[in-house]
């Protein structure tokens, strides 16, 4: 049931990745340009400091200020939160991979709730929400055709869209997430202890770590968190508890209250966890594990709800340590956490973080 991460990535075929793209790329996942206040970058909810990801339960987008747990809205009210915890973006180029390794690029299941397939799909969606970059500035079927207009405007990405895609009309909306995607599947952390041990290394993870990880097999946790990701992608009824900052409740795919099976990897530097980010501390998820197959802990989630995998869940706390050390060994820190000291616009890399 698991296996390392392939020490190499596979694109799609009409993108594949060239230094021009991965350059174009990076800047524009710095660039607040892509928001309609020129206020807030895809970096500041996916930061390197926070494993692409970041240390706050549900993001601010429009309209934020500051980084991490220490962001807050410049105008209260103005804007809503986003309404789901930030995923991080390490491995996301092998979202969707099976036991086996495979996988396919342009079919990845993207957020919580699966709404698009592919990095490339899921790199535009920020770019017309609301709560996340488009704020007031534009209509949400203007926003992509806004966005396009203001990067044609600046001579430097105009020509950097032309070394990357060969073409002097090549700054488009299609090219933008393409450019996206590319720099996004290049932020690989493969070489986790697990990895190594899984390679051949036997003392590469500790005895605690190898005891957590038969633990946490045999307990069930790896009937979904399984494969090279820890996760089969599939959605599950939990019964997660809703954020108390959200006015309504988040009811997932097709209002089931179903969210797609997350990643276990790189858990140290994503918390807090879940797709409400409820939880602070792996322990506090364990415990919800070991809970929830008697009691739903989401009012509006009936026990007859809940996917029938929970109550194959032994004692999922009991021994907790072990399993979470086990967990830990599934951390890499050596991803890349370049930042560039400047972007095209002129504006602050990353937005309003300071």
């Amino acid at each position: 049931m698991f296996s390392a991460l392939p020490r190499a990535i596979t694109a799609p075929p009409d993108n594949l990745s060239n230094p021009a793209k991965l350059a174009l790329g990076r800047l524009l996942f710095w660039d607040p340009i892509l928001s309609g206040n020129k206020d807030v970058a895809c970096a500041t909810c996916h930061h390197p400091k926070f494993g692409y990801a970041e240390r706050l339960d549900i993001s601010i987008g429009v309209d934020g200020l500051g980084l991490g747990e220490t962001r807050r809205f410049a105008s209260p009210g103005a804007i809503p939160f986003v309404k789901r915890n930030s995923q991080s973006l390490l491995n996301a180029a092998f979202n969707g991979i099976d036991s086996a390794g495979h996988y396919v690029p342009s079919k990845a299941p993207m957020f919580w709730d699966i709404r698009a397939l592919s990095l490339e799909a899921q790199a535009l969606e920020p770019i017309k929400a609301f709560e996340e970059m488009r704020g007031h500035a534009y209509p949400e079927d203007k926003a992509l055709d806004s966005v396009v207009a203001r990067l044609r405007a600046i001579a430097e990405y105009r020509g950097l869209f032309m070394k990357a895609f060969g073409s002097d009309q090549a700054a488009n909306a299609d090219n933008l997430g393409k450019a996206l995607a590319a720099f996004q599947r290049s932020l690989v952390a493969n070489n986790s202890p697990f990895d190594r041990y899984m390679r051949g290394d036997r003392n590469a993870m500790t005895r605690a770590q190898v005891r957590g990880m038969r633990r946490f097999e045999r307990v069930g946790c790896a009937n979904c968190h399984n494969g090279p990701m820890f996760s089969d992608y599939k959605p599950y009824v939990l019964s997660v508890p809703d954020n108390a900052k959200l006015s309504a409740s988040d009811k997932g795919i097709n209002e089931t209250y179903a969210f797609r099976t997350a990643s276990l990897r790189n858990l140290a530097y994503t918390a807090p966890y879940m797709h409400s980010g409820v939880f602070r501390t792996l322990d506090d998820v364990l415990e919800f594990y070991d809970d929830i197959p008697r009691r739903p802990q989401n009012r509006n989630v009936r026990r007859g709800q809940l996917d029938p995998l929970l109550r194959r869940l032994d004692d999922v706390d009991d021994e907790a340590s072990d399993v979470i050390e086990f967990l830990n060994a599934l951390n890499d820190g050596s991803f890349d956490k370049t930042i560039p000291p400047r972007v095209p616009s002129g504006l602050n890399p990353g937005g309003r973080i300071e």
